[in-house]
């Protein structure tokens, strides 16, 4: 009996762990002096519905470290895990369909098209996955109505206020429902008062529709809002 339960509970450690890296190094530049080891042996897991901050310095290694999980950077060396599934050797097309269908991603720079309305903006990724141009268009502006933009939809970038810019950037990330919302400093751009309001939605995304998300910031009060906070220093986590 005590066997099959442990089976069941190792079962249950597998399902509940959506990123999985195994003892990876990033670094950049040839092989010498020259060479920077920005990772330096990093083993992590991430369970499922969790809300995560990654904080520490600049030069730390925070956002090379995101942008491995979030398949937009090939480590070095070490295992890195997707939703069950092994990246490390898969060709860059197939990284494209994870990031296309997984992951979500949330900028400080807000990333948005200058000449694209709010709508256009959020309708670009759906479309890029092949919905139909009436379904992408629904679905942009239900998202938009989600995070509080209903108002602003024919609203081009310069037209918004960081926070509104943001606010599209967050339902940009949720377009192609993602299972995983990757943040690289998404308040770092904003006033305090805003910056709180975005910190609000997130847990609110976090907590009523389950999303995983994974913020990388210099910003102490967003471990306030988060489950569970990783600190960096050096290229490893301390």
């Amino acid at each position: 009996m005590k066997k099959k339960a442990s089976e069941k509970e190792k079962v249950t450690e597998k399902d509940d762990t959506i990123v999985e890296v195994r003892n990876i190094t990033k670094c950049f530049g040839e092989e010498g002096e020259c060479r920077v080891e920005v990772l330096k042996g990093i083993d992590l897991k991430i369970r499922r519905g969790a809300f995560m901050s990654i904080m520490g310095p600049s030069g730390s290694g925070k956002t090379t470290f995101l942008d491995i999980i979030g398949c937009l950077l090939r480590p070095t060396s070490g295992e890195v895990f997707i939703d069950g599934q092994r990246v490390n050797d898969l060709k860059d097309g197939q990284l494209a369909r994870i990031r296309g269908r997984k992951i979500g991603f949330i900028f400080q720079q807000y990333n948005l098209i200058p000449s694209y309305t709010a709508l256009e903006n959020v309708e670009l990724g759906l479309r890029i996955n092949g919905k139909s141009k009436g379904q992408a268009r629904e679905r942009a502006r239900y998202l938009l109505d989600m995070v509080g933009l209903s108002h602003r939809l024919s609203h081009k970038p310069t037209q918004l206020s960081g926070g509104e810019q943001q606010r599209v950037a967050i339902a940009r990330a949720l377009a192609n429902e993602p299972t995983i919302i990757l943040g690289d400093e998404p308040t770092g751009n904003l006033d305090t008062k805003t910056g709180f309001k975005i910190l609000n939605l997130l847990k609110e995304l976090n907590k009523k529709k389950g999303y995983t998300i994974v913020v990388v910031t210099h910003d102490h009060r967003i471990g306030d809002y988060t489950d569970k906070t990783i600190k960096m220093m050096d290229g490893k986590i301390i």
